[in-house]
């Protein structure tokens, strides 16, 4: 399947849904997403939906690690290093948080894919897409720590009717 659309946010190295070798793409970059020790669980080798479920928990976990780690550098910190160290960890958290909610996010499609969600271009960009440019802007989200805006998987919704 020539030419087939991949959303913003696709993993690097994973090949298209559809396409030859998708799988099993998907299944080797989840397993640099996990700990070392996912690999010796063979159910999570045969069901790739299994490692990706997997995944999605490991990285809400470290995200919210992260987060908290966040809020609590100041206390726990605070005495034993000087104010520019201080700074430096919570940029090495900032810095982090994103990429860990950039990884979910990756995860998240590539489970879609992997249950057979068919990812479509949309005029306007995707709600994602959206959601992104209004982080990307400051109007969205929250400069207080790593954020996992776009990171929960929500069911596609039905278009709406309009009106007569």
């Amino acid at each position: 399947m020539a030419g087939a659309y991949i959303p913003t946010g696709w993993p690097t190295g994973v090949h298209p849904p559809g396409t030859e070798g998708f799988e099993q793409t998907a299944v080797n970059w989840l397993l640099d997403v996990v700990p070392p020790d996912y690999r010796l669980h063979g159910v999570l080798l045969r069901h790739p939906v299994a490692l990706a479920s997997l995944a999605r928990h490991h990285l809400a976990a470290c995200i919210e690690g992260a987060r908290e780690g966040y809020r609590s550098v100041r206390a726990e910190l605070g005495r034993d290093l000087p104010p520019t160290s201080i700074a430096a960890v919570l940029a090495a958290y900032q810095t982090e948080g994103r990429r860990l909610v950039a990884t979910a996010k990756a995860v998240d499609l590539v489970d879609r894919a992997l249950r057979g969600e068919e990812f479509v271009p949309q005029m306007g960009g995707s709600q994602d897409d959206r959601r992104a440019a209004g982080l990307r802007s400051g109007k969205a989200g929250d400069a207080r720590g790593p954020s996992t805006a776009g990171t929960s998987p929500r069911p596609a919704r039905a278009p709406r009717e309009r009106a007569s």
